[in-house]
């Protein structure tokens, strides 16, 4: 059974940093492209960064530079860092396996105040 399971997000000041962490099971993990994705309030979920099985990396044009993802595939773990937090970053971040789509965790709650 797959489980996604998203953690580290909070309550931060605009220009504040958060790690989240998304601990996978149930699938070959190091073998899959991940991606963190976020979803704001009356908003449609959007692909924030991508991360191959060899670790190339994409991002969504507003968080490069800022945002660092990466991965331990000895934990099946997947991160996010986020450096420079703006309030527009508030959102529930997800992360999953592009084009694989399993069943979405719960997500972790991230808040920028200004």
């Amino acid at each position: 059974q797959v489980q996604l399971v998203e953690s580290g997000g909070g309550l931060v000041q605009a220009g504040g940093s958060l790690r989240l962490s998304c601990a996978a099971s149930g699938f070959n993990f190091r073998f899959k492209t991940m991606a963190w994705y976020r979803q704001a309030p009356g908003n449609l979920r959007e692909l924030v960064s991508t991360i191959t099985s060899t670790s190339t990396t994409t991002y969504k044009d507003s968080v490069k530079g800022r945002f660092t993802i990466s991965r331990d595939n000895a934990k099946n773990t997947v991160y996010l860092q986020m450096n420079t937090l703006k309030p527009e970053d508030t959102a529930v971040y997800y992360c999953n396996a592009p084009g694989v789509d399993f069943d979405w965790g719960q997500g972790t709650q991230v808040t920028v105040s200004s």
